[in-house]
C-alpha cells in the first residue's frame, strides 16, 4: 500500500445513522483498496447494503469487474515478489499484525457499531465477541510469524557411493491468496484470512460477502494506517458469481481460502482444479447435539439452546439436529422450547435485544420454507415457526419435535434459529444417526459418563466434537470439516500448512573430506 502521507481514509459517507446508545454510525463508501490506494469503481453497478433490522438501505458499495480484480491480483503479486516483502523479517510481519490489533482496539466501539448496523447482530455481541476474536486472532498469528520451522533429515539412500546424504526442508509461502468471506462474522472472517496469509509471507486479495462488507472496507483504512507494504492487502467488493469467480479463476492466484456454503465451495473447487490451485474450504454444517440420559439436564438444555439460537442460528456449527435419549426427550424439548420463547428479538442497538434478525429477505425465505417443509412432513412445532410481525428480517427461535432423519429440514443446512428434536431409544444407534448427513463440521455430546463421551466421540464424523459444551472455538485449535463440510483446516498449527508449502533441499557430502 502507498505511504500514509499520500493516503486519505476511504471516502466516508456524509450521511450518518442515528442509533440508540452511542454516537452516529458512519458507513464507509464503496471504493476498492488496490495497491495501497482507494479506487473509485469503474462500473456504475452498485450493490445496495440493507439494514436487516429495518429493511432500510444504508449505503451502496461497488461491484468489482474482472479488470479491477486483475489490478488487485497484480498488485498483490508485485508485492509478493518484491525484495522488500520477501526480505521482511518474520518478527516485523508480526509487529504489523500487532499494530493492526492495536488500531482495532482503539476503534473497537466504532467497528462494533458498524458491524451491528450491517449484520443486525446485537451490539453487545459484536463488541464483546466479534471484536475480541478479531484482536485475538491478529495477535495469535502475529506470534506465529516468527515460529515457522522446517526439518533437518538424515537420509538412508539405497546405494552406497561413498557419500553422506543430508536434507532439510523449509516452509515457503504459497503466494497470492484470494480470501472470500461470508456475512455471518464479517470482520472476524476477514482477519481469519488476512492474518495467517500475511504472517506466513503471502499477500492477499479479500472479497467480503456483498451482504456484509462495511467493516471489511473500514478495516482497509486501518491497514493503511498500520503501514503494511503497498499491495500486501487488497479489498474488492462485489457479487460472488462475477467478482468472486474472477478471483478464483485468475491465473496468478495460487491459493483460495473460502468460507461459505457447500454449493459455492464445490463450484470453487471445480474452477480451481484446472490450474491446480491450493484450496481451503470451510463450508456448511448440520451439527448434532446429543443428550444422553445421564446428562446434567439443566446444563444440557441450556447448552442445546446455546448451540442453535445465538446469531439467530447463522453459525456453521449450529446444533440444528437434537438427538435426545427417549427417557428424557419430553423434558429436554420443553426446556429448549422455554428458552426459545423467552429470547428477546430486536434491533442490534435496542437495549433488551438478545437475538437480532436474519441477514436478508432471501435468508428469511429459505428458513421459512424449510420450517414449513418440516411441518408438512410431520414435525410438530413446539416454539416459534414464524417470522415476527414487524419491519426487519426477524424469525422466531423455533423448536420442532418428533422429526425424522429423512426430512428435508433434517438434511439441509437451515442457517437460522431452527432445531429439529428427535428421540433416540438405543444408545447404539446414536453414531449412525449423527453421521447420517452429507456434513461433518461439529457435534456435541452431553453426558456425565466420560467413557460414553469418548467412545461416542470416536464414532462421530466431524471436524470437532465438543463434550458438555458446544461452539467453543479457539485460534489454537484446528478448525474445519469432513465430507461436504470442507477441505483443510484453519487455526492452530494447521494454518502453517494451509498457507505454506514444504521445499526440500538434498545434499551429498563427500564422506572422505576429513580423511
Amino acid at each position: 500500500m502507498v505511504s500514509l502521507v499520500a493516503v486519505q481514509p476511504e471516502a466516508r459517507m456524509s450521511r450518518t445513522f442515528e442509533r440508540r446508545g452511542g454516537p452516529p454510525v458512519r458507513p464507509p463508501g464503496g471504493k476498492f483498496l488496490i495497491g495501497g490506494a482507494w479506487r473509485e469503481p469503474m462500473s456504475n453497478d452498485r450493490i445496495p447494503v440493507i439494514d436487516p433490522s429495518t429493511e432500510e438501505q444504508i449505503v451502496t458499495i461497488g461491484a468489482a469487474t474482472a479488470e479491477e480484480v486483475d489490478l488487485a491480483v497484480n498488485a498483490a503479486r508485485i508485492t509478493f515478489e518484491s525484495a522488500a516483502w520477501r526480505k521482511m523479517r518474520p518478527l516485523d510481519r508480526g509487529r504489523l499484525l500487532e499494530k493492526l490489533a492495536l488500531l482495532i482496539e482503539r476503534d473497537a466501539d466504532e467497528l462494533a457499531r458498524l458491524e451491528t448496523l450491517d449484520s443486525g447482530k446485537p451490539y453487545y455481541v459484536t463488541r464483546n465477541i466479534d471484536l475480541k476474536f478479531t484482536v485475538d486472532a491478529l495477535r495469535y498469528y502475529g506470534g506465529w510469524s516468527s515460529k515457522i520451522a522446517g526439518e533437518y533429515l538424515t537420509l538412508s539412500p539405497f546405494f552406497d557411493d561413498g557419500g553422506i546424504y543430508r536434507a532439510y526442508t523449509e516452509r515457503r509461502p504459497v503466494g497470492v491468496v484470494a480470501g472470500i468471506t461470508p456475512w455471518n462474522f464479517p470482520l472476524g472472517q476477514a482477519i481469519q484470512k488476512i492474518a495467517p496469509a500475511l504472517a506466513f509471507g503471502c499477500t492477499i486479495i479479500l472479497k467480503p460477502s456483498e451482504e456484509a462488507s462495511l467493516t471489511t472496507l473500514r478495516l482497509g483504512d486501518l491497514i493503511l494506517e498500520a503501514g503494511f507494504p503497498d499491495g500486501a492487502v487488497n479489498i474488492v467488493t462485489g457479487y460472488g458469481a462475477t467478482t468472486g469467480q474472477a478471483l478464483v479463476e485468475h491465473p496468478l492466484v495460487r491459493k483460495i481460502a473460502f468460507t461459505g456454503s457447500t454449493a459455492t465451495g464445490k463450484r470453487i473447487l471445480a474452477s480451481a482444479a484446472p490450474q491446480m490451485k491450493r484450496v481451503s474450504l470451510e463450508l456448511g454444517g448440520k451439527s448434532p447435539t446429543i443428550i444422553l440420559a445421564d446428562a446434567d439436564l439443566d446444563k444440557a438444555i441450556a447448552g442445546a439452546a446455546n448451540a442453535i439460537f445465538p446469531n439467530s442460528g447463522q453459525i456453521c456449527t449450529a446444533g440444528s439436529r437434537l438427538f435426545v435419549d427417549d427417557s428424557i426427550f419430553a423434558d429436554v424439548v420443553q426446556g429448549v422450547a422455554d428458552v426459545a420463547r423467552n429470547l428477546r428479538l430486536g434491533g442490534g442497538f435496542e437495549e433488551q435485544t438478545q437475538l437480532g434478525p436474519l441477514i436478508s429477505s432471501r435468508q428469511m425465505e429459505r428458513v421459512s420454507a424449510l420450517v414449513a417443509s418440516g411441518i408438512a412432513e410431520g414435525a410438530e412445532p413446539v416454539a416459534g415457526a414464524s417470522r415476527l410481525d414487524r419491519a426487519g428480517f426477524f424469525y422466531q427461535p423455533t423448536v420442532l419435535k418428533n422429526g425424522r432423519p429423512d426430512m428435508r429440514v433434517a438434511r439441509e443446512e437451515v442457517f437460522g434459529p431452527v432445531v429439529l428434536a428427535m428421540p433416540i431409544k438405543d444408545i447404539r444407534e446414536i453414531g449412525a444417526f449423527a453421521n447420517d448427513t452429507e456434513y461433518g463440521l461439529g457435534a456435541s455430546i452431553w453426558t456425565r459418563d466420560i467413557d460414553k463421551a469418548h467412545l461416542l466421540a470416536e464414532q462421530i464424523e466431524a471436524g470437532t466434537v465438543w463434550i458438555n459444551t458446544h461452539n467453543v472455538l479457539d485460534t489454537a485449535v484446528p478448525f474445519g470439516g469432513v465430507k461436504s463440510s470442507g477441505l483443510g483446516r484453519e487455526f492452530g498449527s494447521e494454518a502453517v500448512n494451509s498457507y505454506t508449502e514444504p521445499h526440500a533441499v538434498c545434499m551429498r557430502l563427500d564422506g572422505q573430506a576429513l580423511g
